[in-house]
């Protein structure tokens, strides 16, 4: 029976509210130089339903005076690209770049970051948080897993985050590695939620290697511990990354806001509209 209820709720987290197949993304996999191992890491992305990974370039611009470069072009790493299991399709591949903010003057815009698909800041300090969250052009905030926050979220600085589309994320891997991380991970969660209440947060990876990945249900589970509830543990890993994914288009072509509505229609209905021709289906408009 306990099997049974198992694979009920597998198949109601694959299916969203309009019947559609839900599309599980992991926004951060560890960018490395060797080939060989990336290519693993993304072949067992794919095999776990990932329908999109990125891979993510970390630059400290204070450490050895790292500059950012451009990344490596995507259709390099594969000749055919693995297909993502239970979908027809191969998985898609994001370029990322992940800023150490330790000055504010990192995230002016710079002609670089348009060469990546996301951008993310790791604020050290309260006040770069701050800015992060209100001003900074970016899509992600990164959340401290392997060290204690050292500050507190106040909730005035991640509503002005969420206002403005940016999420935060949440790794789940130094959780795996050891039990001092696990409890950082785990703490420093707790304590965004307490300010976000679960609004736009997304839950990555950041693996190196194969061996650290887990499929979209057991990360799900996982958001438990983390404080979200079960609705937004789901969304960690499927509607809030394919948001983030929007943000980063909007924010390379600087065109607008992505915003969308939920149609109250019935399908039928705006079928045969979408079958009327323009002309015709103004004057109808106008007759109502």
């Amino acid at each position: 029976m306990r099997e049974k209820n198992n694979f009920l709720s597998h198949k109601a987290f694959r299916v969203n509210s309009r019947g559609n197949m839900a599309v599980f993304m992991d926004l951060n996999i560890s960018y490395t130089t060797d080939k060989k191992r990336l290519q693993s890491v993304i072949e067992t992305a794919a095999h776990l339903g990932y329908s999109t990974v990125a891979i993510n370039y970390v630059v400290d611009l204070e450490q050895n005076k790292q500059e950012i470069g451009k990344p490596t072009c995507v259709s390099e790493l594969f000749e055919t690209f693995p297909i993502v299991q239970g979908k027809s399709r191969p998985i898609k591949v994001l370029n990322r770049l992940t800023v150490v903010a330790s000055r504010a003057a990192h995230f002016k815009p710079l002609r670089e970051y348009k060469a990546y698909d996301l951008v993310a800041a790791y604020p050290k300090t309260e006040k770069l948080f701050h800015a992060a969250c209100m001003e900074f052009t970016i899509d992600i905030i990164c959340v401290a897993a392997t060290e204690k926050q050292p500050f507190f979220f106040k909730r005035s600085s991640v509503n002005g985050a969420i206002e403005r589309g940016v999420f935060f994320e949440i790794r789940y891997t130094p959780a795996i590695r050891g039990s001092t991380m696990r409890r950082h991970t785990i703490a420093n969660a707790l304590n965004l939620m307490e300010a976000c209440k679960g609004k736009n947060v997304i839950v990555t990876s950041g693996a190196e290697k194969p061996l650290e990945l887990r499929g979209p249900y057991d990360i799900a589970n996982l958001g438990l511990l983390f404080g979200l509830s079960d609705e937004d543990g789901k969304a960690a890993i499927s509607t809030n990354c394919r948001a983030v994914h929007l943000h980063g288009e909007t924010r390379k072509t600087a065109l607008g806001i992505v915003h969308s509505m939920k149609n109250e229609r019935p399908l039928t209905e705006r079928q045969e509209e979408e079958d009327v021709p323009v002309s015709k289906r103004a004057k109808i408009e106008m007759a109502q």
